[in-house]
């Protein structure tokens, strides 16, 4: 009876150790699916040719930080001193996403320029250059900008300005397919082959094709999206990117839901200094505090900058982001109407043309409108600007093939997967 007793008590534990082994099973994810599908049992990568491979995910392409996703109070709270009233307060949610940790400098542009004069027409190159001449002032001596802002080793981390926002998305579609090329080795090793460059402009026939492939869909068509090598397009972010990224409200957090404070600028508080610390008193961007004053006095200047700034020369918010407020104003994806943060969906909001507020409502033939579907928005406050502009919430707009000396841009990207 004994020794009965003792087999059956181990046999308990057997089957209480099966049990553990079993429920201790990991569950599929997306980066690990398994072996088979937890729905009909069929094994993956067999002969009927699914692949289901397990997947290492891609490091984030380079300079981009990763924004964590979350509500937040999109609009302008400084008082609305220009009346404009196209920025009212509304809550909205934003999905995970990429964005460059600075503006695009000048040293970055002209490494694009020499892709596409190595590859392009003489045409699209020649599209492709940014304007100097927005340095340019009758009655200023800024022509020494003119010719050495872009192309002087002395400018190189400076950000590029005179570039246009359909210059801007050039950019980004390039960048794209360059970085794609750069993962040449994984893309190979996944069975994808060797990705070849890709020429804009109209050197060859397809060339036109093949940058709107390389816009739309990203990297090399010779890699499935299934394989997990595609890299995301870069691109423009949208408004709501731009100020949530900015605004950063993650910093502001101490206990569940619960914010300390909500911010004006991408810092606490509504002083352009820094509160404390050992660079306390020292300015957090780089702006113009009043009329002829663009840096202060020489052996105390403010923030050190008559005009634009290196990139990193002011501290990193909350997102680790440099310069979302001040140096230049930066092009966002968005088309610009007055009541967009009324009109478009509370979730990823985004206007892309004018669905809903047609350009033909506004009375452009008589000049009392200027609103089209080629208008739109730039952010963040430049050198060039007052105080009120660098607040996220702020609006302004322009011409998509305009360019100034105060309008720069950075990159963004979709986040794929989970983080954990």
């Amino acid at each position: 009876m004994h020794k009965m007793g003792i087999r059956s008590i181990a046999l308990i534990l057997i089957v209480l150790l099966a049990a553990t082994s079993c429920s201790k099973k990991k569950k599929p994810t997306s980066l690990k699916p398994g072996k088979e599908s937890s729905k009909t049992g069929l094994a993956y990568n067999g002969k009927d040719g699914f692949e289901v491979k397990q997947y290492k995910a891609l490091p984030a392409g380079p300079d981009l930080v990763y924004i964590e996703g979350g509500r937040f109070t999109m609009g302008s709270l400084e008082e609305e001193v220009m009346g404009r009233r196209d920025n009212p307060k509304r809550t909205v949610s934003i999905q995970s996403f990429y964005m460059d940790q600075t503006e695009v400098a000048n040293v970055h542009y002209l490494e694009y320029l020499n892709a596409v004069q190595r590859d392009s027409s003489e045409e699209f190159y020649a599209k492709a250059l940014p304007d100097t001449a927005v340095w340019y002032n009758e009655l200023s001596f800024n022509d020494s900008y003119v010719t050495m802002y872009l192309r002087h080793p002395g400018f190189r981390l400076y950000p590029v300005v005179g570039v246009s926002w359909v210059q801007a998305n050039d950019y980004s579609a390039w960048r794209t397919a360059a970085v794609s090329q750069a993962n040449n080795t994984a893309g190979a090793a996944a069975g994808g082959g060797k990705k070849k460059g890709f020429s804009f402009g109209k050197k060859k026939k397809a060339a036109a094709a093949e940058a709107e492939a390389v816009a739309s869909s990203g990297p090399a068509p010779q890699l499935r999206i299934e394989s997990g090598y595609v890299m995301p397009p870069y691109r423009l972010p949208t408004e709501a990117e731009f100020e949530y990224a900015a605004i950063a409200m993650i910093g502001t957090q101490y206990s569940d839901e619960n914010q300390s404070n909500q911010r004006i600028y991408p810092w606490d508080g509504s002083t352009m200094r820094n509160p404390r610390g050992r660079k306390q008193g020292t300015m957090l961007a780089n702006f113009k505090r009043g009329p002829g004053d663009y840096a202060g006095i020489a052996g105390k200047t403010n923030d050190g900058a008559i005009i634009t700034q290196e990139i990193r020369s002011y501290p990193a918010n909350d997102n680790g982001l440099y310069d979302m407020a001040g140096n230049v104003s930066e092009w966002v994806y968005d088309v610009y109407r007055p009541m967009s943060n009324t009109d478009v969906n509370d979730l990823n909001s985004f206007r892309r043309d004018g669905y809903q507020d047609e350009a033909k409502n506004y009375d452009t033939k008589n000049s009392n409108s200027i609103i089209s579907d080629n208008l739109r928005v730039y952010k963040g406050g430049s050198w060039a600007d007052v105080a009120y502009w660098l607040s996220p919430g702020t609006r302004r707009y322009m011409d998509q093939d305009s360019a100034t000396a105060m309008v720069g841009f950075r990159c963004a990207m979709i986040a794929t997967g989970s983080r954990k």
